[in-house]
C-alpha cells in the first residue's frame, strides 16, 4: 500500500510549505475557533474569511481552488445540524405535515443552519491546505512541541504509521478468501447473507488477533531500542524571525474578521 492513498501532503518549496509547522497549526485553530464563534448570518465575515483561505492557497502555490475542491466531500456530514431550522424559535417561513408531526420552520433556524453549514465548510478548507502543505511527522512535532499530552500524539502518529499495515493485512485476508471461493469473475462468492456475516465476522477477528500480537512484537522491539515515550525527530524545527512575523500576520487578520463579524461596518 502506498502512502499517498492516506498522506496529503503535497511536497513545495512555498511560503507555506516553509513555514514552522508549530505556526500553521496555531494559525488553522485560531481560524477555526474565529469561525465557529462568529454570530449567525455574519456573512461579510464569512466572505472575508473564505478570501482569505483563497490568498492562503495562492500562497501554498497548490492552487487558488485546491482546498475548494476538495472540501465538498464534507457537507454531507453538516446536514446533521438541519433539525436547526425546526428547533430555534422565530418567524415561521412554513409548515411541514408528517402524520401526527408538524415540522415548522422559522427564520432564525434557516440562517442557523446556514452558518453552521459556511462555519463547517470554511474549516474543512483550512484543514485540508494544513495537511496538504505540512508533512505528517511535522504535524505531529509540532503537537508536541504545543504541549499537546504526549498521549494523545503517541497514540495518532502510530494509528497513522500502522494503518497502512493494517490496511494491508486486510487486503490479504481479502485475497485469501477469493483464492479459496472458486468463483467466476464477476459473479458474487459464497452463500446468503448470514453466511457472509459469519465469514466477515471471521475476518475481523483474525484481524484483532494479528494486529494484537503485532501490537506486541511491535512494542518489545520499541523498548529493545530505547524508548521511553517520545518520538524522536532529526528535525529541529527552530522558530525564525520570518516564523513569527508570518504568524502574527495572520492571527491579526483572523482577529480582524472577527471584528467585523461582530461589529459590521455600517
Amino acid at each position: 500500500m502506498h502512502d499517498n492513498v492516506f498522506d496529503r501532503f503535497h511536497s513545495g518549496e512555498s511560503l507555506l510549505h516553509r513555514l514552522d509547522p508549530r505556526v500553521k497549526v496555531v494559525v488553522t485553530v485560531i481560524f477555526i475557533i474565529s469561525n465557529v464563534l462568529l454570530p449567525d448570518a455574519a456573512w461579510l465575515a464569512f466572505g472575508l474569511s473564505w478570501l482569505l483561505l483563497l490568498g492562503a492557497n495562492m500562497l501554498s502555490g497548490l492552487g487558488i481552488w485546491f482546498s475548494f475542491k476538495r472540501s465538498f466531500v464534507a457537507l454531507p456530514f453538516a446536514l446533521a445540524a438541519v433539525t436547526a431550522i425546526f428547533s430555534i424559535p422565530g418567524n415561521a417561513l412554513w409548515n411541514w405535515q408528517i402524520g401526527l408531526l408538524t415540522l415548522t420552520a422559522t427564520d432564525t433556524g434557516v440562517l442557523r443552519f446556514l452558518s453552521i453549514l459556511v462555519r463547517s465548510w470554511l474549516s474543512v478548507q483550512m484543514a485540508i491546505l494544513l495537511v496538504a502543505v505540512t508533512p505528517f511527522p511535522d504535524l505531529i512535532h509540532a503537537f508536541e512541541h504545543l504541549r499537546v499530552p504526549a498521549i494523545l500524539t503517541t497514540i495518532v502518529a502510530f494509528l497513522y504509521r500502522y494503518l497502512f499495515v493494517l490496511t494491508d493485512e486486510v487486503m490479504r485476508l481479502m485475497r485469501a478468501r477469493e483464492s479459496r471461493s472458486a468463483t467466476l469473475p464477476g459473479h458474487k462468492s459464497g452463500g446468503n447473507v448470514f453466511w457472509r456475516a459469519r465469514v466477515v465476522g471471521n475476518m475481523t477477528g483474525q484481524l484483532f488477533l494479528r494486529s494484537f500480537e503485532r501490537s506486541d512484537r511491535i512494542y518489545n522491539a520499541m523498548l529493545a531500542r530505547g524508548y521511553q515515550g517520545q518520538i524522536r525527530t532529526l528535525h529541529a524545527h527552530t522558530m525564525h524571525r520570518a516564523d513569527w512575523l508570518y504568524g502574527l500576520v495572520a492571527v491579526v487578520l483572523i482577529l480582524s474578521l472577527h471584528v467585523v463579524g461582530h461589529f459590521p461596518l455600517g
